[in-house]
């Protein structure tokens, strides 16, 4: 009986200490991380800005309720239903962040566009402000996706995805789940987050990393109790409490970013990110997938791209490009790499 009574007094006193530990990260302030404005580049050589477009529309759908911003680009003189590329963008990123270019491009080429804003971030509606959940991010493709078939000059039967980053892994996890999409470009595609997690940590330091785990654990206790979100910045510089801290990451932010951009996200995602692995759903994709990849990428390792181009076996077309992360989207990278999706989908959409 003394021993049984031991063991339920030491579960106790490790449970009182789970408690406490909660209830301070939860109540206790002083985990207010600095913030972090991502201004212009001191010295902006990389032209990242696009001319409007005439036939640009505003649109909106919802998903349960909240309003959906977005932008949908038509060819002139439609006179059939056409393919449609549905457009979401990375990590925190918003649709005014460089996305017209590529939708300028692929309308001129003959194709519809779709460009949208998460919940929670950009002009969509949304409560708290700079949710970054992956679940809902789901929800807003699959209601994006819905909504761009049922327009009348759409044809929904020849419907794309484009993902860059973290939505490079979305748009493998939408066509897993829908068999009627045609086809996928996955840019710099995020598509297993705990190897990326494991980049994190061997760059950091586990010391680093337990901070940072600390304020997803206060953003996603505080929400538990109907508390204000705890948000930490989305990119800061190396060694900064933030979500992207590599060495190019404030930079190549910076360089894509409008003026109304906001550098900060509720840091629960910081303890869920590593659970999101897109690479497991890459086998029930059925519809060709161009892999964009950054060989000397600082966020998302190589191997996740090489398994999900493995997974995807026949349907995968990959190509490797012998740069960073963020340089896909800017200068003579980002010609070269949109000049491979107009090739990819010329031939599948």
């Amino acid at each position: 009986m003394r021993v049984v009574k031991r063991i339920f007094q030491g579960i106790g006193i490790i449970i009182g200490i789970i408690i406490l530990y909660l209830s301070i990260i939860s109540f206790v302030p002083g985990f207010e991380v600095p913030e972090q404005r991502l201004g212009k580049a001191k010295q902006p050589t990389r032209e990242v800005s696009a001319t409007p477009s005439p036939s640009k529309r505003d649109v909106s759908f919802t998903v349960k309720g909240t309003p959906i911003s977005a932008w949908l680009f038509l060819p002139e003189k439609v006179s059939a239903p056409v393919p449609c590329i549905v457009m979401g963008h990375g990590f925190g990123g918003t649709k005014d962040m460089g996305l017209e270019r590529y939708a300028l491009q692929y309308q001129e080429a003959g194709y519809a566009v779709l460009v949208f804003d998460y919940r929670h971030f950009g002009q969509s509606g949304g409560e708290p402000r700079q949710l970054l959940w992956i679940p809902y991010q789901l929800e807003d493709w699959a209601a994006a996706i819905k909504y761009a078939r049922s327009l009348k000059k759409i044809d929904p039967g020849k419907i794309a995805l484009w993902g860059t980053s973290l939505s490079g892994g979305h748009v493998i996890v939408t066509a897993a789940q829908d068999n009627r999409i045609a086809c996928v470009v996955a840019q710099c595609p995020g598509l297993d987050g705990h190897a990326s997690g494991e980049m994190v940590l061997k760059r950091v330091g586990i010391g680093h990393g337990l901070r940072l785990v600390m304020h997803g654990q206060r953003d996603l206790m505080r929400s538990l109790f109907g508390l204000s979100p705890h948000k930490i910045p989305i990119a800061g510089k190396p060694g900064t409490i933030s979500c992207l801290n590599t060495p190019d990451a404030y930079d190549g932010y910076r360089e894509l970013v409008p003026d109304t951009f906001i550098n900060e996200v509720c840091a629960r995602i910081l303890i869920r990110g590593d659970k999101y692995r897109p690479v497991k759903q890459a086998k029930h994709v059925r519809c060709p997938v161009l892999l964009q990849v950054c060989e000397h990428d600082t966020i998302i390792p190589r191997s996740a791209a090489e398994e999900t181009e493995k997974q995807l076996g026949k349907y995968a077309e990959a190509i490797y490009y012998p740069i960073g992360h963020f340089d896909i989207y800017i200068g003579d990278n980002f010609e070269k790499a949109i000049g491979d999706q107009l090739g990819f989908l010329k031939k599948h959409l």
